[in-house]
This record gives C-alpha cells, sequence and structure tokens, in this order.
C-alpha cells in the first residue's frame, strides 16, 4: 500500500444509549460520499405515512442541534429545510435511484 495514501475512513455515528439498553431496528442510514449522498433503509411500516412523521422528527433533532450551534433559532431552521425540501420535491436537483439489495 502506498504509504502517501491514506485508507478511506468512515465516520460513523454513534448508537443512540437507549438502544443499546432496550435494543431496536435501524431504519434509515444517509451517508455522504464525495458530495454524494447514499442511503440504506428498511421499509419498516406497513403504511408511508410514518415516514412523514420520522421525517418530521428528524427535522426537529436537525433544527435543536442548529440552535444549540449556531445563531439561527428552531423555527428559521424548520422554515429553511422545508422551503429546500418543498423544491426539491416539486423539481429534484438528483432524483437518484433506488435497489433493494436485502
Amino acid at each position: 500500500m502506498d504509504p502517501e495514501k491514506a485508507a478511506p475512513v468512515f465516520e460513523s455515528l454513534h448508537v443512540p444509549p437507549v438502544v443499546l439498553a432496550q435494543g431496536g431496528v435501524e431504519v434509515l442510514r444517509a451517508i455522504i460520499v464525495d458530495g454524494d449522498l447514499h442511503v440504506s433503509l428498511r421499509r419498516a411500516f406497513d403504511d408511508p405515512e410514518p415516514w412523514g412523521m420520522l421525517i418530521a422528527d428528524v427535522t426537529r433533532h436537525i433544527a435543536r442541534i442548529y440552535a444549540t450551534e449556531s445563531k439561527l433559532t428552531p423555527d428559521q431552521v424548520i422554515e429553511r429545510i422545508r422551503e429546500i425540501f418543498d423544491a426539491e420535491m416539486d423539481r429534484p436537483t438528483d432524483p437518484g435511484t433506488t435497489s433493494a439489495i436485502s
């Protein structure tokens, strides 16, 4: 192996403590590689509606993180995410592809 070229590093997130204590099922993993999004997901629900709730809950978590680490309020973050979400749903910049692997 070329000493000048380091092996790729994957920076994964920690599993929440409650999961280690109680177990659970991972339903979504999103990874950025060279600016591109790569997703693994499990259908997880009989109906697609709970995904709307999941996306809303994740958005609120994102808003709280930004509010703690920037000058933005949670409402400002949510509004910015909602604007881009709506625009991207109406006119995707990259619709991507999806295939079932497992």
